[in-house]
């Protein structure tokens, strides 16, 4: 909570609301309200509520301001209820007006927690029909956490009623115990209230004339708030399925615990009644009682179980919704012995479900749902040895519509062709039996008097048939053609299994520059005569002369057999943009078969990438070895062959491709119905009877899988909503894709009797068996090896060693240097050392200097080695000269550069002040148990080069960018959800959206790449020994490899280094530059430098001038407004508080609700709290707890996971105080020490800059950070400068994100106009295309790139075309040699650059 003061910073607060704190507000920019809940000490008169309600309205330009109060002070007596009567009715009249004027004038008694307000102006019986009592006892509730009965009584029969006196609320205890809301304890079932007894309603039948309720269902986002006055406001989300609803109750800090732990997670039933939250906008529970519930739970009560080989998971892109975890442990509860995980053409969940598995006796089948591209082109199917040469039946048909189920031939054209020549004709009309549609005729010109009198269908087709004597067949698009000729052959007892060959698909291969295939764009490509198209008798001749012209092509190729048309034609397809792509199902059967999935997955996504990444199937067939191949769903080739009713021999070699068949729930694919692809049910029935028959004949197994998507039927809404939000038209017609257990799998293939429990039971576990136990993933580190590495590093450090501190070493040197590099080089990290020093030096031989990052600063060994400037050693002095060296007892942790100046005691030398004192520990552990990373901020200017050198070290194909998952944030899950009902009209409780929220969050959405992370496989390893690779955000024109698996799961197998792209040494370096000045001449002891931190003296302006009292604008981690307003609030003085205070503002939960209350309190001090990880377990350590507990404690709390029982019980045992306990609970994230003082250290030295050497320090900022400069607003002076910000200060919460980057530049700029530095006119021929400059009168030059709109690339061309020496002679010329159109011109124009400038060369030349 913070002061309202501070939080509507500009409003004019009334006096009376002194000490209120806002515990939430709300802004609804469209509609442009706003929803405000207030804590307060004490009532308030309804008066000052609206002065307050009026200056926040008028300072943020509001239509609405709806205010809400919670009292801090509140108690059940009658002094309170005295002072708290005329809010209540104000309250009240806000809610219902009329209740206003009907109880005004009333008076109020609290007696025996009984409100009575006695009415005199009668009434009473409208107030009782009305429910009045029930809105007073809710906002009694609602806002003093107080449950009372209310009464009204009618003046006239109450005279004697004693009316209590309007009084100030004062201190006075209760005199007897207040009525509590909370059980004290939770005990059994009950864990708030009373006891629950009632009918359960469901949460989507409740609606806005409910009352009381009770209701049933699992607890989901748990939020508290403690009040001043220690009370506590929970409230949660309750659903059950049908919808979902906001609940809401006070209790005290002391139950809080408890009551949390009983529903955190649970399943409950809350009885409660139905408010209208005025600052939620809808209907909450406000909660009387909690009991614990039974959830019910699904099980698998079958005694043998199935295995569910289909299986996807969140890593199925916006399809799948179930996480790898929630997959396996329903498996592992419904007691199968393994299930697979299959998800759309990657292995992303492997790791997730491997630590899913952990020790529980369950197998993790590993598989994919691939994407299968047959190597052929598919153009002839049914094929047998035949000559291109022989004869062949070119022919094509007219049909009633497209339906070959359901419409019929009407005409039949055919020729025979031999040796490219036509030798014989066939053409009928076909009596259809209907008649032909209109739109039919248009297009054909056959008419139903044509066809009348016509051979009926069979007559025809047998003719037909007689005609082809057994020749293979050849048509347009043949798949329609002789789709219609085998249903008419079936149903008139014909046989027709004749070779097909398909002139479109031979188009596509053949002519692969033609877009469109369609028959009369191929004739007139060929110049074929087409003179009655959609004709069969013409068509088939225009196909005739197009097969003849592909006979040619095809025997260039040295295709001389129709046997060899799709092999050699294949060869020529385009894997990624065929249309024949079909699902696969690949599982991994053993060892062999992780690295040649691996393999696969690399080659689909880098080399077959399309729509989706790609298989062919001959790179299938190379890496088959250790994999099962599985047949698929409905998307499978196999189930397409038969829904195209391919021939028998065509099917049964598709089969003998895979290792086993999968048949699915008929309501899978229902969608088939709907769509026409089949007419019923029971031709489902018949293709999964067929696939079994199949099997059966080969030899092969029969498995039932669920294809699952998400968990319960009742997910399909996640799905539904995700789909919806890519656009799919049919989202709301979700397939039952859950999870099903054993006995309803067997309901659901009851169809096939006995040999349901076979496909379900049997086979499925028989595939299990095949398989092994694997592990994906590798355990243990395979760093990668550099000669004499551990040589190395040893030589660069003890040469650095003897140079600073002298031959030999101080014992406490040594021993510090030796406790380090003994276990680095004993656990393979020198490696690690040594490619960090290589990429560090490189950078500063080429002038760019390196920070470093994270906790390897701690290491003594990193800092002489070159890796960070940080020195971990304790404090201490240092002679450059004779090599004294003196360690003076000063605090702990306290930087050397903070010790007071001193000189050498044996030459005269001034010492040094070195070292930060940081335990190495933090870095490694005490037992070299922790995998250590080493960061490093290198300049954003030269990031890219150190990326490519450490291909120079490891050698090309062995570095890789560090992989990641994007999934789908809460934030983008709740406008998807919004948006769903939005488009359709329905209204839901923002609870509900809530929980629809967290069941779309996770949801895999793209890949990237870490900013800076590499990932460096060893040269006697393979990458695909670890993980696939692929491109980031499946881009397959980018050069970029990432890891297929996030970097995260094999983080503790490949070495990863953090080079990361910074501001701060590509400032330094422009500094440098700038100034003459290297960093490293900078003093950490400047105590002008110094003061920045606390006062504006430096700098030589006033606080009131820059609006604040410390000079830190621009300073980076120390230029925000929060952290220049903890500065203020700490007064730092020294290196090391700086340090802290980095610490504290990089952290989570670690100032704010922590130590900031805790120092605001004087319970201990800046130097005492708890501000970088290494201070938990330097402070245990000298509590005399064991260390490596310590270190297990500081690495728990560090990463927001708190203190288990055991150690809270250590560190009392230890005298550790409660606040340093509740401080290390509140913690989500630390920062490192070593990582701190690094910051700090850059920090400092571009301060130093800003103070000694101004211009140059501005330069620097605008030309590096402020990317968002704009020449217009920025240049116009002081005035105009603070007016701006004001102006955008008042917006408020209201201010866009580029706006706030606006304020801050704008700061700057007031901050150098009020230090007397200017900025010059932007000039044509001084100003750089993209850097500030210095003008010869110490001001400062924009660059031309700072006039908005003109952008960076116009910029460098006029930078380049006046490079020639010549000025621009006219706005015509400079156009012709910058290259630029007039807009640019224009621009300039306006900015003042061309004055005096003629428009025109022609008339320059005339003059």
């Amino acid at each position: 909570m913070k002061a309202l003061g501070k939080v509507f910073v500009g409003a004019a607060i009334p006096e009376a609301f002194r000490g209120a704190e806002v515990i939430n507000a709300e802004i609804d920019k469209k509609a442009r309200t706003m929803g405000v809940l207030i804590a307060l000490d004490k009532v308030v008169a309804s008066g000052e509520i609206k002065k307050l309600k009026k200056s926040i309205k008028e300072y943020y330009n509001l239509k609405e301001c709806s205010l809400s109060f919670v009292f801090n002070e509140a108690e059940a007596t009658k002094e309170f209820f005295s002072a708290y009567h005329e809010h209540l009715l104000y309250i009240l009249g806000e809610r219902e007006p009329i209740y206003k004027y009907m109880l005004l004038g009333s008076r109020m008694n609290f007696s025996e927690n009984v409100l009575t307000l006695s009415v005199v102006h009668g009434g009473v019986e409208m107030l009782k029909e009305k429910k009045c009592a029930d809105l007073i006892k809710r906002i009694v509730l609602d806002e003093t956490g107080l449950s009372v009965d209310v009464e009204f009584s009618d003046e006239k029969e109450e005279v004697k009623m004693p009316v209590l006196e309007t009084v100030t609320v004062t201190e006075k205890k209760p005199e007897k115990e207040v009525k509590k809301t909370v059980a004290k304890t939770v005990s059994g079932k009950l864990i708030l209230g009373k006891p629950i007894k009632g009918e359960i309603m469901k949460i989507a039948d409740i609606t806005e004339e409910t009352d009381k309720l009770i209701i049933k269902g699992d607890v989901l986002g748990i939020d508290t708030r403690e009040l001043r006055s220690k009370k506590v406001i929970v409230k949660f989300i309750l659903t059950d399925g049908t919808s979902s609803i906001g609940c809401k109750f006070f209790t005290t800090g002391e139950a809080l615990p408890e009551i949390m732990a009983a529903i955190k997670g649970a399943t409950v039933c809350v009885q409660g009644e139905i408010r209208n939250d005025p600052f939620e906008r809808e209907e909450t529970v406000s909660v009387r009682s909690i009991e614990k519930a039974e959830k019910k739970v699904k099980t698998d009560d079958e005694p043998v179980k199935r295995v569910e080989l289909h299986c996807h998971t969140q890593m199925s892109a916006m399809d799948a919704v179930c996480s790898a975890t929630a997959v396996v442990k329903r498996a592992i509860s419904w007691g199968m012995k393994a299930v697979a995980i299959t998800d759309h053409g990657v292995v992303q969940a492997y790791p997730e479900a491997l630590k899913a598995k952990g020790d529980n006796p369950i197998k993790i089948i590993y598989g994919v749902e691939g994407y299968l591209v047959p190597d052929t082109i598919g153009a002839v199917t049914n094929h047998k040895p035949y000559n291109i040469n022989s004869e062949v039946v070119i022919f094509d048909i007219e049909t009633t519509g497209l339906d070959k189920n359901n419409d019929a031939i009407t005409e039949i054209g055919a020729v025979k062709v031999k040796d490219g020549k036509i030798t014989d004709r066939f053409s009928t009309f076909v009596d259809p039996k209907r008649h032909i549609p209109e739109k039919i005729t248009e297009l054909t010109g056959i008419t139903d008097e044509m066809v009348s009198g016509a051979p009926d269908e069979k007559k025809a087709v047998g003719d037909f048939i007689s005609f082809c004597n057994g020749a293979p067949v050849v048509a347009h698009n043949a798949k329609f053609d002789t789709g219609f000729i085998k249903n008419a052959a079936k149903r008139s007892g014909l046989t027709f299994d004749n070779t097909i060959i398909c002139t479109l698909l031979l188009s596509q291969a053949l002519l692969p520059e033609l877009k469109k295939h369609k028959l009369n764009i191929i004739a007139d490509y060929l110049n074929i005569e087409n003179p009655n198209h959609h004709r069969a008798v013409n068509d088939a001749e225009v196909t005739a002369g197009i097969w003849v012209d592909f006979v040619r092509r095809m025997k260039g190729l040295g295709i001389e057999d129709v046997s060899d048309i799709n092999k050699k034609l294949g060869e020529k397809i385009d894997v990624r943009k065929t249309k024949n792509c079909y699902h696969v199902i690949i599982l991994i059967k053993e060892q062999k078969g992780i690295k040649n999935l691996y393999k696969i997955i690399s080659e689909s996504h880098l080399n077959y990438l399309g729509r989706t990444p790609r298989i062919p199937k001959s790179l299938l067939e190379k890496y088959r070895e250790g994999l099962i191949v599985g047949s698929a769903c409905e998307a499978g080739e196999l189930y397409r062959a038969m829904v195209a009713d391919k021939s028998a021999s065509e099917i049964e070699a598709i089969a003998s491709f895979y290792d086993y068949l999968e048949i699915q729930p008929l309501k899978n694919n229902a969608f088939m119905i709907r769509e026409g692809i089949v007419r019923s049910e029971a031709e489902l029935i018949d293709y999964n009877k067929r696939i079994l028959a199949l099997a059966d004949k080969l030899g092969k197994l029969t498995v039932a899988t669920c294809d699952t998507h998400f968990l319960d039927p009742e997910d399909e809404v996640y799905r539904r909503i995700l789909m919806d939000s890519k656009g799919f038209s049919d989202a709301d017609n979700q397939p039952p894709l859950y999870f099903r257990n054993t006995r309803e799998m067997l309901d659901e293939f009851s169809y096939l009797g006995d040999r349901a429990y076979e496909v379900v039971v049997e086979n499925t576990n028989k595939i299990a068996d095949m398989i092994d136990d694997l592990i994906p993933i590798k355990s243990g580190s395979y760093p990668p090896t550099i000669e004499n590495s551990a040589e190395d590093l040893k030589r660069l450090c003890f040469e650095k060693a003897y140079r600073l501190y002298g031959d030999p070493l101080p014992p406490f040197v040594l021993d510090r240097l030796e406790r380090e590099l003994n276990p680095i080089i004993e656990h393979g990290y020198d490696v690690m050392y040594m490619i960090a020093q290589k990429l560090v030096k490189k950078s500063n031989d080429d002038g760019y200097i390196v920070g470093s990052r994270g906790s390897v600063g701690s290491s003594f060994v990193a800092f002489l080695s070159g890796i960070t400037e940080i020195n971990s050693l304790p404090a201490h002095y240092l002679c450059p000269n004779c090599k004294y060296l003196e360690f003076p007892k000063v605090s702990p942790g306290l930087s050397g550069c903070d010790m007071p100046d001193k000189m050498c005691p044996n030459c005269g030398t001034e010492l040094n002040k070195e070292g930060h004192d940081i335990p190495f520990e933090t870095f490694l552990g005490f037992n070299a148990d922790k995998v250590p990373d080493i960061d490093l901020n290198f300049s954003g200017d030269y990031q890219t080069k150190a990326h490519k050198y450490t291909e120079v070290i490891f050698g090309h194909g062995y570095v890789f960018k560090a992989g990641t998952i994007g999934t789908v944030a809460e934030k983008t899950a709740y406008g998807y959800v919004k948006k769903y009902f939005e488009k359709r009209g329905i209204r839901v409780r923002e609870a509900e959206v809530e929980r629809l929220k967290l069941g779309c969050t996770g949801v895999k959405r793209t890949t990237g790449q870490h900013p800076g992370g590499v990932i460096v496989c060893p040269k006697d390893r393979d990458i695909h020994d670890f993980t696939p690779v692929q491109h980031p955000a499946d881009d397959p024109d980018s050069d970029v490899t990432t890891t297929h698996f996030d970097y995260h799961s094999i983080h503790d197998n490949l070495l990863k280094l953090d080079i990361l792209g910074h501001d701060d040494p590509t400032v330094i370096r422009m500094l440098e530059d700038l100034t003459g000045t290297k960093v490293q001449d900078i003093k950490l002891d400047d105590k002008e430098t110094m003061s920045l931190f606390s006062s504006t003296e430096a700098l030589g302006v006033t606080p009131e001038e820059i609006d604040s009292t410390v000079g830190t604008y621009g300073i980076p981690e120390f230029g925000t407004r929060i952290v220049r307003n903890m500065l203020v609030e700490t007064k730092p003085k020294t290196f090391s508080e700086l340090v802290r205070i980095s610490g504290l503002s990089h952290g989570t939960d670690v100032w704010f609700g922590n130590a900031q209350d805790l120092v605001n309190s004087k319970t201990c001090d800046l130097n005492s709290c708890i501000c970088t990880r290494d201070d938990i377990m330097a402070y245990l350590i000298s509590k005399g707890m064991d260390n490596g507990v310590a270190f297990k404690i500081m690495e728990s709390v560090r990463k927001g996971k708190g203190l288990s029982a055991e150690w809270e019980a250590m560190m009392r045992e230890h005298n550790v105080p409660e606040w340093y306990i509740d401080s290390c609970l509140k913690i989500k994230y630390m920062f490192p020490k070593a990582h701190a003082a690094a910051y700090v250290t850059n920090a400092f030295r571009i301060a130093w800059y800003k103070v000694h050497r101004p211009a140059e320090f501005y330069i620097a900022y605008f030309s590096v950070r402020a990317d968002e400069f704009d020449y217009d607003m920025m240049t116009k002076g002081y005035d105009y400068t603070n007016d701006k910000i004001k102006e955008f200060e008042k917006m408020g919460k209201g201010i866009s994100a580029r706006e706030k980057n606006l304020q801050t530049i704008l700061e700057m700029c007031r901050e150098m106009y009020a230090r007397g530095i200017s900025f010059e006119p932007v000039d044509l021929y001084k100003s750089h295309a993209t850097k500030f400059l210095k003008a010869e009168n110490g001001n400062i030059i924009p660059p031309l790139g700072s006039i908005a709109n003109l952008g960076a690339v116009a910029a460098r061309q006029i930078t380049e075309a006046r490079e020639s020496g010549e000025e621009f002679f006219s706005v015509e010329d400079l156009r012709q040699r910058a290259k630029v159109g007039k807009s640019v011109t224009d621009l300039l124009a306006a900015a003042g650059c061309l004055k005096g400038m003629q428009e025109s060369s022609q008339m320059t030349l005339f003059d």
